[in-house]
């Protein structure tokens, strides 16, 4: 027989979670996962009274966690969502997108679908077509992650948000942290700390991570025992042209499964070192005006990155520097 569960002793265990070495029941194991995240947003101020937040789902087992747990721990008629189709044969589904819109709504929340060829004009998998045309060694992930951190930012201004959630979970920050310590960029290293603002412009939103201490597979355990349906498709290009994401992430999830709890507190020791110095910080302000569509860039560009991606495929009038797409929920 199955033990009873470590948090109440009432009902029967059904997750173990290795960092804390207790079995849960799913009742208090969506609390433990609902609790953290409180206390993550709480501890570093990320939500303050009025704001409006921008939810990035993805449709996702992240996303779908990000979206049930902000409902509950945020007013939801301060929430809205966004999700990026981002043009992948075999990847992006259309029923995926409606069951997240139907899921959203009986939260109370509002899901805004678009997708990346309706914003630049192309699909993924029509620029990594020029991309190959070119002999270009730029990812489909490089393309894909510019294009939607840009859809991502110019709905939240658009409609108003003045913040953006995404789903990033600990997996992920703690590949980030090594591959930004392996390269030596430390200002990307204190840009992932919670307090830190390195950049502070009228066209940019204001970024959080609500889910930085949760881990992957404590989303993936969250959404199966909520029963969403969720994309479960594995992008095609992820193993095309292996990135040091990749690497990183292999011998992170070897480390973890030997020492448990070790990315938890690796993130824990970073936010402790980083925070000194992410608490002063003043802003720049100084960002440039992309000379083709009118986004920011660093001081000195005359292209934005994502136009200067593009270019390098041969697309000169990408679609949102041509036209003004109108944003409604």
């Amino acid at each position: 027989m199955p033990p009873l569960c470590s948090r109440c002793g009432l009902r029967q265990a059904e997750v173990y979670q290795p960092q804390s070495g207790e079995s849960l029941c799913r009742e208090c194991f969506f609390e433990d996962i609902t609790a953290r995240v409180k206390r993550e947003v709480e501890r570093w101020n990320m939500i303050e009274p009025g704001d409006v937040i921008l939810l990035a789902l993805s449709g996702g087992k992240d996303g779908y966690t990000l979206l049930d747990v902000m409902s509950r721990i945020y007013k939801s008629d301060r929430l809205i969502g966004l999700n990026i189709i981002e043009g992948i044969h075999g990847y992006n589904k259309e029923e995926d997108a409606r069951y997240l819109v139907m899921t959203a709504k009986e939260f109370g929340i509002d899901v805004i679908v678009t997708s990346i060829k309706e914003y630049t004009g192309l699909s993924v998998d029509e620029i990594m077509y020029k991309a190959k045309e070119r002999s270009t060694r730029v990812s489909a992930c490089t393309y894909c992650g510019i294009a939607r951190r840009r859809i991502m930012n110019y709905y939240a201004r658009e409609l108003g948000a003045n913040k953006l959630a995404t789903a990033h979970n600990l997996d992920d920050e703690s590949q980030t942290a090594v591959i930004n310590i392996l390269r030596g960029d430390f200002e990307s290293l204190l840009r992932q700390h919670p307090l830190a603002e390195l950049v502070r412009d009228p066209m940019l939103v204001r970024r959080i991570k609500p889910l930085r201490k949760i881990y992957e597979w404590e989303t993936a355990t969250f959404t199966f025992l909520k029963g969403y349906h969720i994309q479960e498709t594995e992008c095609p290009y992820i193993y095309q042209l292996p990135t040091l994401r990749a690497k990183v992430r292999r011998e992170l999830y070897r480390y973890e499964s030997e020492h448990p709890g070790a990315l938890l507190r690796f993130i824990e020791s970073l936010d402790r070192m980083l925070e000194p110095i992410a608490a002063g910080i003043k802003p720049r302000s100084d960002l440039g005006r992309c000379v083709r569509c009118g986004e920011p860039t660093p001081s000195g560009k005359a292209l934005c990155k994502l136009c200067e991606l593009l270019e390098g495929i041969g697309v000169a009038s990408p679609l949102y520097s041509v036209r003004r797409l109108r944003v409604r929920v």
